[in-house]
């Protein structure tokens, strides 16, 4: 089976670059992995639409280049569809909206194969990640499932109330914190800027550094980008993951079709 270049950079302790996209062509992981820098493509399937083949695509096309895969689930389907993707060849899953240590070991369980040793939910199965039917089963099998790299989301009060708790179970390899999420679950509605937000996003880096489990950040704005990355540095962070395609398009065609706009006007 296909190494996962984002658990041997992680053994390493070297940094990670990930992208993530919000369509499902795979010409745009392949635009990725041409620029020989990106080290995983994440599909953000809690807000995309998309078919089980689709995910087969996705893979196949980081597997043409140097590149790793993830997958963001939505919490109300996750056993399905990270099974799913992970026997669809993406190698790691990020967990969304995780409230209480039991949901944290439900997310380990899923991805996790079924053996005494490992614990987990992820049975045998005849898909494409075991070439159908070649791995199925085997120690091979096995021993990837136990390499894909599980992160999740902590942006709930109730997570945050239990953060130590939750960082002690067996398995969680990555964290991201979410702004919006939390803020809203505070009460304060549209203000994932807010100072208490900010020092909450700082308290789930200290914390996860704390017990050996690897914070990243999410980096969803072109402006003042030097400067982000630079804050993230000096608080211990050294996973990244840069905005999708959607935000960026939206970005560059308003800032853009503004500035046109401002010259037609002048010149006509």
């Amino acid at each position: 089976m296909r190494k996962n270049k984002l658990r041997e950079l992680f053994k390493k302790k070297k940094p990670t670059i990930g992208v993530r996209i919000m369509t499902v062509w795979p010409g745009i992981v392949e635009i990725l992995g041409l620029t020989g820098v990106v080290d995983y493509v994440e599909f953000l399937g809690e807000y995309a639409s998309y078919n089980l083949s689709d995910l087969e695509n996705l893979a196949r096309a980081s597997e043409l280049f140097d590149m790793s895969s993830m997958m963001k689930v939505d919490q109300n389907n996750q056993n399905f569809v990270a099974k799913r993707a992970l026997g669809a060849g993406i190698q790691n899953i990020l967990f969304t909206d995780v409230r209480s240590v039991e949901q944290a070991k439900e997310c380990i369980s899923i991805v996790k194969a079924e053996t005494p040793e490992m614990g987990g939910t992820n049975g045998c199965h005849m898909r494409r990640n075991v070439g159908y039917f070649i791995d199925c089963a085997s120690k091979e099998y096995v021993n990837a499932m136990d390499e894909s790299v599980i992160a999740l989301m902590i942006e709930k009060k109730t997570a945050i109330d239990q953060l130590e708790e939750i960082f002690t179970v067996k398995g969680i390899d990555m964290v991201q914190f979410g702004p919006g999420d939390y803020s809203m679950s505070i009460g304060l509605v549209g203000q994932g800027s807010h100072e208490k937000v900010k020092e909450t996003e700082k308290k789930v880096i200290s914390t996860a550094i704390k017990y050996g489990i690897r914070p990243r950040a999410e980096i969803d704005s072109i402006e003042n980008f030097e400067d982000t990355i630079k804050k993230y540095i000096d608080l211990g962070v050294q996973d990244f993951s840069l905005t999708d395609n959607a935000t960026l398009q939206y970005e560059w065609y308003k800032k853009n079709s503004e500035k046109l706009k401002e010259i037609l006007d002048k010149s006509l």
